[in-house]
């Protein structure tokens, strides 16, 4: 089944290179949907019902990863979506902080297609079985 996907960092360039990095997994993905933040993150998903799965940076302006984690978790349209946490936070603190609010993972940037595939696995449905 094909699922849409929301990517979720500041950075524009990053959320190109996440794009291209999804394509790459062979994860069944109809659809990739952008937000520059949290606040953004949830219109997106207030516009598109049908998102899946949201990658987010933790350090975003207006409404960082956490705080959007957060929402997403308590709310009950969204809380069943996975949140993979994206980004080069060092330290634990954060990072616990995020699974502690439920995240599904984490990767650090930099990452590598083969970093994100095997994040997914399990969350996505490849194209090809394996």
């Amino acid at each position: 089944m094909d699922s849409d996907v929301l990517v979720v960092d500041d950075s524009a360039a990053i959320r190109k290179i996440l794009q291209r990095v999804l394509r790459q997994t062979g994860m069944s993905i109809r659809s990739i949907h952008e937000a520059g933040d949290g606040q953004e993150a949830l219109e997106q998903l207030r516009n598109q019902p049908g998102i899946q799965l949201v990658l987010t940076d933790i350090n975003m302006p207006k409404m960082d990863g956490l705080q959007l984690l957060a929402a997403v978790k308590s709310s009950s349209d969204w809380h069943h979506i996975p949140v993979v946490m994206i980004t080069t936070e060092g330290g634990e603190s954060k990072v616990g902080e995020a699974v502690k609010l439920g995240a599904a993972g984490y990767v650090r940037k930099p990452f590598t297609a083969d970093q994100i595939k095997e994040k997914l696995a399990g969350i996505l449905e490849p194209v090809l079985p394996i």
